[in-house]
């Protein structure tokens, strides 16, 4: 059962913002540690801070532990919503008691915007063992935060969440989009969308849909389309939860996805994609992904992590519930859907499973770069998708006037005493953080970008200075300078 909109979302979100039920509140009433604990769905430090009965401790206690709280307690945190919250599926009534049914969960954004999530209760707190349902409506997760925080913020006309789930990728982009269109094949993750829209004051800038993949927007074209699909590479067997397997072998559901949204892009419009993909023993991950890229769009691909085989089926069956230790399945079924997983993975060729993001910018070009990255990166990433995106196309000849970026920094590294550098470091401080090795010229020639020079005339000189051929030179940097302006460290003036 899920909630209906209609008459009830207005009257929760006032009194969730009575109760002062925000993501920053919650988390000052529950301290850095108690709130650290739950983010690994342990709940018990937070019990002793949420004992004072006020609006806010109840909601907490009642949403975020999943602990049953007094009926009087509970009328007084949703005054004359009690009742109406057990009959709409949001709330179980006993005697003197209430439980939640489903998750409402305050989401600070990164502008400073107060939302709430409704969707299923979080699984396995405290390590009780994990039920999952095959429509399980999966709640705010690393994977969503990931993408909202991959996802450009410019202000577009429309926008496509494909696989809307509870509806977070939607939220967000109702805030910088005229018009957003969320699309799910499960009924319950559509219901919940429209209340989560309803809720937080967009249903008139969303459009709910039912239907797979791009079937639903069937002819037409948007200006942003994020997406997070049911990515798990698994042998298809027909046993599925909807919310991570899309019911198609291995990685086709990504490969789907991006070699069909460029038919649902406008001109200059951008898809981004979270995902994972399979690694074979026999080709190099790039050049498989790079198969899959349209011909008249910029891509980024970053990937972020590998996970062997191994790894990656026991991280997806303890998500299930199937471990022994998680879940409620023996130790043979375990092993059994452990081997039939593992196995297929191998005949398939599979050496590793690769995680990160894919970025498409319809431009009718095709610049490319499929970086693997896995350290830390400056968050929000999408400002600096965006400048990836603005520069993909430059290139750098002799005419050209360039500034080194603020946030680079220059390390050498060598022996104790010695009067040159081994090696020669250009770090990015923001954005990606990329680094890249540079030698005496490379280094020289950009310490000297400030913006003022032609390049051509840097370059010259620095030959001039090292005693190099000047033609040769340029030969050789111009295409290193083009590749460090779309990768950040420099900027076209």
């Amino acid at each position: 059962m899920s909630p209906s909109p209609e008459g009830l979302a207005d009257p929760l979100r006032e009194a969730l913002l009575a109760a002062d039920f925000t993501y920053d509140a919650v988390a000052e009433q529950l301290g850095p540690d108690a709130h650290a604990a739950l983010s690994r769905n342990e709940t018990t430090p937070a019990v002793g801070r949420t004992t004072d009965g006020s609006p806010l401790s109840t909601l907490v206690r009642l949403f975020l532990l999943q602990r049953s709280v007094p009926l009087v307690e509970a009328e007084r945190a949703l005054p004359g919503l009690v009742d109406r919250l057990a009959a709409e599926g949001l709330l179980a009534q006993s005697v003197g008691e209430v439980a939640a049914r489903l998750d409402c969960r305050p989401y600070g954004t990164d502008d400073g915007s107060d939302l709430w999530v409704v969707s299923d209760l979080t699984p396995g707190l405290d390590g009780a063992p994990q039920r999952v349902t095959a429509d399980y409506v999966l709640g705010i997760s690393p994977a969503s935060t990931s993408l909202a925080q991959l996802t450009l913020r410019h202000d577009v006309g429309t926008a496509l969440d494909l696989g809307t789930g509870c509806g977070v990728q939607a939220l967000h982009l109702a805030a910088h989009s005229d018009r957003v269109v969320a699309t799910d094949v499960n009924q319950r993750a559509l219901a919940l969308t429209r209340f989560n829209a309803a809720l937080n004051e967009v249903a008139d800038r969303v459009d709910v849909r039912d239907g797979s993949f791009f079937a639903p927007v069937a002819g037409e074209r948007f200006d942003l389309i994020a997406t997070n699909p049911p990515f798990v590479i698994s042998p298809a067997t027909g046993e599925r939860l909807v919310y991570r397997d899309s019911g198609l072998p291995g990685d086709q559901v990504v490969e789907h996805v991006v070699r069909t949204a460029p038919d649902h892009l406008t001109d200059g419009g951008w898809c981004q994609v979270l995902g994972n993909w399979a690694i074979l023993a026999d080709q190099p991950w790039d050049e498989r992904l790079a198969g899959w890229l349209p011909d008249d769009c910029d891509a980024l691909v970053v990937q972020r992590e590998v996970l062997d085989p191994a790894s990656y089926v026991e991280l997806w069956l303890k998500d299930s519930g199937h471990h022994p230790s998680t879940g409620t399945g023996t130790v043979a079924d375990y092993a059994r859907r452990y081997d039939t997983w593992l196995s297929w993975l191998r005949e398939q060729g599979v050496a590793g499973i690769g995680f990160g993001w894919i970025n498409l910018h319809r431009t009718g070009r095709s610049a490319r770069e499929l970086v693997e990255w896995p350290y830390d990166v400056e968050q929000p990433i999408a400002p600096a998708v965006g400048e990836w995106g603005a520069a993909a196309g430059a290139v750098v000849g002799p005419e050209s006037t360039l500034v080194l970026r603020s946030d680079v920094r220059q390390e050498t590294l060598g022996p104790v005493g010695a009067e040159d550098p081994a090696t020669i470091l250009l770090r990015q401080q923001r954005g990606l953080r990329r680094a890249r090795q540079a030698d005496t010229v490379l280094a020289a020639v950009v310490g000297a970008c400030d913006g003022d020079l032609r390049i051509g005339a840097i370059l010259d000189a620095v030959a001039q200075l090292l005693e190099l051929d000047p033609a040769t030179t340029q030969a050789q940097y111009l295409p290193e300078l083009t590749a460090m302006v779309r990768e950040g460290y420099l900027d076209l003036v």
